[in-house]
């Protein structure tokens, strides 16, 4: 009799410690299910925008040549020898051969309509090549000695910046101080103390480079060798930085 009362006892501060230790378990899991994820730390964030500019150093230029005949053979002979002898031409301005990419070169039919019907009017090659100039001063003799040669299509200017790294980190750098800035403008006035940066993101982006006129670039394309060179103003570029802090306060 008395064993039992022992077991009885036993297994009661047994169950008790269970439920004890299954009372702390289920409140923890349940702090622990709340807090996961969650930040407790207090924390501002901020914006910052940092700008450098600078000239570009490389123009893009597009040449075409695009003609138009009775057959395949003898417009393909004329495009070819005016596309070759440009090439050369840029060649022998300076411009290295890995800056001179061939960009697309079209043989179509051309047609016309008769009486409402449609008909085969000899066929069109357009023939196009991208040189990237690295100075500036060639840009103007390339533009007026590929017209000398024949050259009659153009599908645009574009000047930009071969190397952005070293403006990009500029940027960054001035993104980064006008975000501390404004943060420790916020920190005084709401009277709290920065602690350290938590979190940190960035994106960048840059002013639209300049174009040279469609209209201007035929005018320089139908100019005869006694004409002026034309003109070409690369102006400038905005190398930006934005970037987005928080920051921990207490």
């Amino acid at each position: 009799m008395q064993f039992n009362k022992i077991i009885v006892a036993m297994l009661t501060l047994v169950s008790l410690a269970l439920v004890v230790f299954l009372g702390f378990k289920t409140r923890n899991t349940i702090q622990e299910y709340n807090y996961i994820g969650r930040n407790m730390r207090d924390t501002i964030t901020v914006d910052g925008q940092g700008k450098v500019t600078t000239q570009p150093d490389l123009t893009i230029v597009t040449l075409g040549v695009v003609t138009e005949g009775t057959t395949v053979e003898d417009i393909q002979t004329q495009n070819t020898n005016k596309m070759n002898s440009i090439i050369t031409a840029i060649k022998e301005l300076g411009i290295d051969a890995k800056d001179i990419q061939t960009q697309n070169f079209n043989v179509n039919p051309k047609y016309s309509w008769e009486d409402g019907d449609r008909k085969e009017d000899g066929y069109q090659i357009n023939q196009n090549v991208e040189v990237k100039v690295r100075k500036q001063e060639d840009v103007s003799k390339i533009l007026s000695k590929s017209s000398e040669l024949g050259a009659n299509q153009i599908g645009g200017m574009r000047f930009v910046i071969d190397d952005k790294t070293q403006f990009e980190q500029e940027a960054r750098k001035e993104a980064i101080a006008d975000a501390k800035a404004k943060a420790q403008e916020l920190a005084n006035e709401l009277n709290i103390t920065i602690v350290k940066v938590v979190t940190f993101s960035e994106f960048g982006g840059a002013s639209p480079a300049p174009y040279y006129a469609r209209e201007m670039m035929a005018t320089a394309m139908d100019s005869a060798a006694a004409v002026p060179e034309p003109m070409i103003e690369q102006g400038s570029e905005d190398v930006i930085s934005n970037v987005s802090v928080t920051f921990e306060v207490r």
